[in-house]
């Protein structure tokens, strides 16, 4: 299996990134996390990665930090989590934030993501509470993303379609998001968006 990627960034958009790695571009699904980490275009990168294989799709999914991939895993063993809501997830919060809204058992903060019922937010903080306080993790540092406010609301509503999400689900998520934080980046828009609305 892929355990990890190091190429030359060759696309970014919030939600997916081409790795060149040898003349193959690999696309690699990702969450906002770790799109706040990444390199300008044509710079190297490294990406830990999870394959994920169905009958009739191949998706790689790629983190930052193994601590990221870690507690995606992790969500990937609850029953009702697959692999888009996890990343769904983990761009709603970082690992280190659903970590703290496990142990404290904040059901509320995993089902004001949107898609994220309470049962599956109970289940989550039911079957991982144990094991999530054995990783040794760390609350991700923002990095700001340099993009003008059009630009980055452009990218917002993109990220949100690209996540599944209908055009009137991702405008809507969109306006309360910009209303509550009017001069937010993008990575922070769709946050706010994730959080904020649900389907």
């Amino acid at each position: 299996m892929l355990a990890y990627l190091i190429g030359t960034l060759a696309e970014k958009s919030p939600v997916e990134i081409v790795v060149d790695v040898g003349g193959i571009g690999y696309s690699v699904s990702i969450t906002t996390s770790t799109h706040q980490q990444l390199p300008a275009l044509g710079e190297k990168v490294k990406l830990f990665t999870y394959l994920h294989l169905r009958e009739d799709a191949v998706s790689l999914y790629g983190f930052a930090t193994e601590e990221e991939r870690q507690v995606y895993k992790l969500l990937l063993t609850v029953s009702g989590v697959g692999p888009k809501m996890a990343q769904t997830i983990l761009s709603g919060m970082n690992a280190g934030e659903l970590r703290e809204a496990i142990i404290a058992n904040n059901v509320r903060a995993l089902t004001n993501l949107s898609g994220v019922g309470k049962k599956t937010a109970e289940r989550i903080m039911v079957d991982l509470r144990d094991k999530i306080t054995k990783l040794d993790l760390k609350s991700s540092i923002a990095i700001p993303v340099q993009s003008d406010t059009q630009q980055a609301r452009s990218d917002a509503y993109s990220a949100l379609l690209a996540l599944g999400y209908s055009k009137a689900v991702a405008e809507k998520a969109l306006r309360a998001a910009i209303a509550e934080s009017p001069n937010a980046k993008v990575d922070e828009l769709i946050k706010l968006a994730l959080r904020n609305t649900q389907e």
